[in-house]
């Protein structure tokens, strides 16, 4: 059964507008730095700009790449960043997780701004 990976995007999307404190703000500028210089810079942003609701994303994210899709995790278990620069290794996939996790962010900035 193939799964829909934009309706995973719109669930993770939901998720991370709902976290505590997370703000416009934060995920607008997670997308920027995401857009411009990829994915294990919007992880570190979201680590250490972030505060508590940008390290709450980036666990979201990571937990939402680990699972997705489902047949083949795009990032593996354990410490994040090891996993990211495993993850770099293979440009498509890299690729393919920039592409999910931008669609997550904009799902999330339109969630943000109907609770606004």
């Amino acid at each position: 059964m193939m799964e829909n990976l934009d309706f995973a995007c719109a669930k993770l999307g939901k998720e991370l507008a709902d976290i505590e404190g997370v703000e416009e703000k934060l995920l607008t500028n997670a997308l920027a730095v995401l857009e411009e210089q990829g994915v294990y810079a919007a992880f570190l942003f979201l680590d250490s700009r972030g505060k508590e609701p940008g390290k709450n994303v980036s666990k979201a994210s990571a937990e939402f790449l680990r699972k997705t899709p489902s047949a083949s995790p795009l990032l593996g278990n354990g410490d994040v960043f090891p996993a990211l620069q495993k993850l770099a290794e293979d440009l498509d996939r890299l690729l393919f997780a920039r592409d999910l996790l931008r669609q997550a962010f904009v799902y999330a900035l339109c969630h943000a701004k109907a609770k606004s």
